[in-house]
């Protein structure tokens, strides 16, 4: 075959002039070879280049070639990737087809390019070889041609325009093509031309050629074309809109903002992996219709924002918290009742009003099925447990459990959020706890809360917080960074406190108290039998050394010689301390010096005690009474001494660090004796002859309170009268004017810190009674209380009748006559 110069389709296509009619009555009915093509559909009358590449097709062209004047047919598969197309893969309309050229591809065996031009349309029913080439049964199909030639001219003359139009707006059709619309003169071939040569969808130019009708299918394209028209002055005018707004930062960004701009105009597009991401995730969260709105309002902001500016990462950030905090999205609470039980005093030793009001709250939620959480705030002395006791109560409900320190906190922001004006903005501490614990109905605990800093120039937290511990107003929670409204009602709050006078009014009305108080020493040495030392021990490497222990003495003697404390954090280090040495002597010599740690054993390891407790002193000297106190660290005996030196009478001192109500008690216990001198044998003149000095001992610790007001009268009359006072007796309680006895408080801690001095008789106010019956009865054993209403009642059981030694012989002088 000789190589044939090649020639441009187009320009061949402008110099065809013969007879149409002719030209498309080319074809029969019957089995004709089939040439099957990939995204190219020919019309009748066109000629069009196409690159054989298939093994088939290229024998086809062999056969062609070398048979010039035999007729075949052009089908176009419906999918590009099929290799070897069988019927149902191929369009049912084709073209009869002649080769005019066929063109060598330069250092390429392995293709040829054909121009091949199509004939009349025909309709392929069957296909009746595949070996070597496809071949197929077909059969003509004719096409209808114009009736009103007027009408069809003006429709047209209207294409030819339109496509030039499309063809310069377009950068993927050749200018050649602009030639060949000018100068092909048939009609026909030109609305053919045109359905062939413009880039369409593969299936729109089947549906153009499917049509036989000439008139319609004019009209079908000229509604593509305009369509195409208008895309491509709406893509131009993208372009521009983007070029207008760039600048040198934006460069490298022009292919993102040219798809944002589409995205703008169509209203549609997948998006950046990111927004892929958040949308996932949005899909199972179980939002309010506010926030839905809200989330996909924000999102639409976030698809018109530089990815690189500072803003997509601050809307990035917000939108990322959205669907990252548990909206609606509870944890399943176990509500076994014993199975809680159990787990509460398997962690904490005592603490009962707390795990009673934990579990009534259980208890309420099983019958109910759903109940607001409580707000508990546990206040008392540090190193209880209040902190540790939310991780217990997490466990027993099976909740998650977060907790945030609101010590020293002094910012609003932090409880409430910043708002999204702010560089750095984020939620507040509530929203991110919530988001961390990955429910809406943690067990939350608020520690410290009466650190918490008020009224500063950056807001009041403390007020912050009035909206989350209130349950009528937590339902809808409005944190400023999120600025939509979180459901709170389900978090079991509870808050911790070492003092609730510095907590506000408001606030401390929306909680429910319950005071943790500190343990006594009977509850130490639980503490530390149960939970202390096996942790201690497992911490020092001495786990193995299941022989050692602390015996009971021992443990108490660390607790009232080593420590001075409420809770147990001092107990827990001295502990440690004594286990280390232990385990330095191991160590060093390969074994323990002893298996059980003795009283005798603990000054060897943790040295000289540096605090003791008073004991009883005994009753040999007038005027020195045993009272009860209570202090942060548990009960305390302490001894109010009186004592009388002659004078002119009429003076009271006072020492021993007192406070204004202690001094106040001692001036109002002396008022007493002297208007009941008489009950008492007490000489009126000794008033007027002798000075009163009342002092506490332990000068150096401050002492205030009321509660020594029966004690202080009480050593008064012994010291005038120069009586005993009944041996192993201690009292407490406040006097008023009239000598009537008022309750005081702390009642458990001065009974035990009583019975651990060898006191055996305790004179209470009777109201207090009610205080000794939620004693436990072991730790009441050994004692005998004396319930009085009045000081005389405490006078008659408490003075005896016998002198001291060494009693004092009053010298009082008789009143001067004139002075009567």
């Amino acid at each position: 075959m000789s190589k044939q110069q090649n020639t441009s389709p187009f320009s061949m296509i402008a110099d065809y002039d013969g007879d149409i009619q002719k030209l498309f009555e080319g074809g029969i009915e019957g089995e004709l070879p089939i040439l099957a093509t990939r995204n190219l559909i020919m019309f009748p009358g066109v000629v069009s280049p196409i690159l054989i590449g298939r093994p088939s097709s290229l024998r086809l062209i062999d056969m062609l070639n070398q048979h010039p004047d035999t007729l075949f047919t052009v089908f176009c598969q419906r999918n590009p990737s099929v290799e070897n197309p069988r019927f149902d893969d191929l369009f049912e309309y084709g073209v009869y087809a002649r080769i005019i050229r066929v063109l060598e591809m330069p250092g390429n065996t392995d293709s040829v390019s054909v121009i091949v031009q199509g004939l009349g349309r025909c309709k392929l029913t069957s296909i009746t070889r595949t070996r070597s080439y496809l071949k197929g049964h077909v059969v003509p199909a004719p096409e209808v041609f114009p009736q009103g030639k007027e009408e069809f001219k003006a429709a047209l003359e209207d294409l030819r325009t339109i496509s030039k139009q499309f063809i310069h707006q377009s950068e993927d059709i050749p200018d050649e093509a602009v030639f060949a619309l000018d100068n092909i003169q048939n009609e026909t071939i030109l609305l053919n031309f045109v359905c062939s040569s413009m880039p369409f969808a593969l299936q729109e130019k089947f549906g153009l050629l499917a049509d036989n009708v000439i008139e319609n299918r004019i009209i079908s394209v000229l509604k593509i074309l305009h369509r195409e028209v208008q895309l491509l002055e709406l893509k131009e005018g993208i372009r521009t809109k983007t070029r207008e707004d760039l600048d040198e930062q934006q460069r490298e960004y022009f292919l993102q903002q040219q798809i944002r701009n589409i995205k703008e105009e169509l209203g549609n597009g997948e998006g950046s992996p990111e927004r892929k991401e958040l949308l996932s995730k949005a899909e199972g969260k179980k939002w309010s219709e506010e926030v839905k709105n809200t989330f996909f309002k924000e999102l639409e902001k976030l698809d018109m924002l530089n990815p690189q500016g500072p803003e997509y990462s601050v809307q990035m950030n917000y939108l990322q918290t959205m669907v990252d905090l548990p909206w609606g999205e509870y944890t399943n609470d176990d509500l076994n009742l014993t199975r809680a039980q159990r787990i509460l005093d398997k962690d904490h030793y005592g603490m009962e009003k707390v795990k009673e009001r934990i579990l009534e709250h259980i208890a309420v939620l099983s019958l109910r099925g759903d109940l607001k959480s409580p707000i508990i705030c546990l206040y008392g002395p540090p190193g209880v447990g209040k902190t540790s006791l939310g991780k217990s109560i997490a466990e027993a409900m099976k909740r998650k459990y977060v907790r945030i320190s609101l010590g020293g906190m002094h910012d609003e922001s932090e409880i409430r959020g910043h708002r999204r004006t702010y560089v750095g903005a984020m939620p507040g501490r509530i929203i991110k706890a919530i988001q961390k614990a990955g429910s809406s109905n943690p067990v939350f605990i608020l520690d410290e809360i009466d650190k918490v800093t008020q009224n500063t120039i950056n807001g009041d937290p403390s007020s912050a917080l009035l909206e989350v511990l209130d349950p009528e107003q937590n339902t809808a929670f409005h944190d400023n960074y999120l600025d939509v409204d979180f459901d709170l009602s389900k978090v079991l709050f509870i808050a911790t406190a070492n003092d609730l006078n510095t907590i506000p009014r408001p606030l401390l009305d929306r909680m429910e108290i319950i005071e943790v108080s500190g343990y006594i020493t009977e509850e130490k040495i639980e503490i530390a039998k149960r939970h202390l030392i096996p942790k201690e021990k497992q911490n020092t490497g001495l786990s193995s050394e299941r022989k050692l222990q602390f015996t009971k003495p021992a443990i108490e003697k660390v607790i009232e010689q080593y420590t001075r404390e409420s809770g147990v954090r001092q107990l827990e280090k001295q502990i440690n301390k004594a286990f280390r040495k232990l385990a330095f002597n191991k160590a060093k010599d390969g074994q323990l010096p002893y298996e059980k740690i003795t009283p005798d054993a603990i000054e060897g390891l943790l040295g000289k005690p540096p605090f003791y407790r008073d004991i009883y002193q005994g009753n040999d000297y007038a005027g020195v009474v045993t009272g009860l106190a209570w202090t942060s660290v548990g009960g305390e005996i302490l001894f109010i001494e009186t004592s009388l030196s002659k004078g002119k009478g009429a003076k009271l001192t006072l020492t021993g660090n007192l406070g204004d109500v202690m001094k106040e008690s001692a001036v109002l216990a002396l008022e007493y004796v002297k208007a009941h001198a008489s009950s008492l044998n007490i000489d009126y003149r000794i008033f007027d002859n002798y000075n009163i000095h009342i002092h506490v001992p332990e000068g150096a610790t401050p002492k205030d309170g009321p509660s020594a007001g029966i004690t202080i009268a009480t050593s008064i009359a012994s010291a005038l009268t120069q009586l005993k006072v009944r041996k192993n007796t201690a009292m407490t309680g406040e006097i008023t004017l009239r000598g009537k006895v008022l309750p005081v408080g702390g009642i458990k801690e001065k009974i035990l810190a009583a019975k651990r001095a060898g006191i055996t008789d305790i004179i209470l106010c009777k109201e207090n009674q009610k205080d000794i019956d939620e004693i436990p009865e072991v730790y009441r054993k050994g004692v005998t209380f004396h319930f009085v209403e009045n000081v005389q009642e405490v006078w008659d059981f408490a003075i005896t009748t016998e002198k001291v030694k060494n009693a004092i012989p009053f010298d009082v002088e008789e009143p001067n006559k004139e002075n009567k």
